[in-house]
């Protein structure tokens, strides 16, 4: 039976780095946005409650736990406003997603097939659009989609249509600004996946005879899935709860739980209702992450 290696004191550090990172910037401000979401709504500023003060006794504490409410969480089921906000964002946000994959997975083959010299300049352009402000990028779709934009000037130069077409200010230019915006993070990692595999492998399916199409379904195709998955959570994930791209290209229907939850924090001034959405949001984001990773795990260990 071999023995377990302790770790130096060093190593443990090392270790305890990223978790203490997680636990500062992530597990902190959630729990704040937890704690908020369990309080009543007040004029004032901050405009709720708050349950702990400093020079709260433990008896105190224990008294005020005991107040706490779920009537924001109850909220969220009795409100069809939040229902539909979420379910509208969970629809574009996937609608949004394949359009992603079916625009990047292409480039991404055809430059993990490139000669090899080309590869950095690729990756190099891939990555371009992070180099210009996020914001300027989606003002730009303005300029292209409204009714005098570009596209429509261009259309109707060329005799193709009589009138704008509306295109800006709809759910389709939502669609088209989460895709090009968010295009970089899906295309990365199909790429890396893609060009880390062997080329023995498509060329035995070939000389098995195997067609191209069939070498791309039975081999490129499923070895690329890590990369597949790790872009589409990687472009979902920001987009269900996107707020610039809606409030900016979409229209006063285009309904999105960003922008409830904006208009309940800083419009409406209710905290709580607005920290219980954003509590609910990640644990319906977290629920298929859990459950995609304990499905890789148990494929992991029956290869074993």
């Amino acid at each position: 039976m071999m023995r377990q290696r302790r770790l130096s004191l060093g190593q443990r550090l090392t270790l305890a780095i990223p978790y203490l990172w997680i636990a500062a910037f992530f597990l902190a401000p959630m729990l704040l946005i937890a704690k908020i979401s369990l309080s009543h709504a007040v004029l004032a500023r901050p405009p709720y409650e708050p349950r702990f003060l400093s020079s709260d006794t433990l008896a105190d504490i224990w008294a005020k736990a005991q107040s706490f409410t779920f009537d924001n969480y109850r909220a969220l089921v009795a409100d069809s406003l939040y229902f539909d906000s979420y379910v509208s964002s969970l629809a574009i946000a996937g609608v949004s997603t394949v359009a992603t994959l079916l625009v990047a997975y292409p480039f991404a083959l055809a430059m993990a097939r490139g000669p090899r010299q080309w590869r950095p300049f690729l990756i190099g352009l891939a990555a371009a659009p992070f180099w210009t402000s996020f914001l300027i990028r989606v003002y730009a779709w303005i300029a292209l989609l409204k009714d005098e934009g570009l596209i429509n000037n261009a259309l109707m130069a060329l005799g193709l249509i009589d009138a704008p077409l509306q295109m800006f200010a709809t759910t389709g230019a939502v669609v088209v600004g989460i895709v090009y915006s968010y295009l970089p993070f899906m295309l990365l990692p199909i790429y890396a996946a893609l060009e880390g595999q062997d080329p023995s492998l498509r060329e035995a399916a070939a000389d098995l005879g195997a067609s191209p199409l069939q070498v791309f379904l039975r081999v490129t195709l499923p070895l690329s899935r890590d990369g597949v998955v790790a872009g589409a959570l990687l472009v979902f994930i920001p987009a269900v709860g996107e707020f610039v791209i809606p409030d900016l290209l979409g229209g006063s229907d285009t309904l999105m739980i960003g922008r409830t939850l904006w208009n309940d924090f800083f419009a409406n001034h209710d905290w709580p209702a607005a920290s219980a959405a954003a509590i609910a949001l990640v644990v319906i984001l977290l629920a298929p992450l859990l459950l995609w990773e304990r499905a890789r795990l148990r494929e992991e260990e029956g290869r074993r």
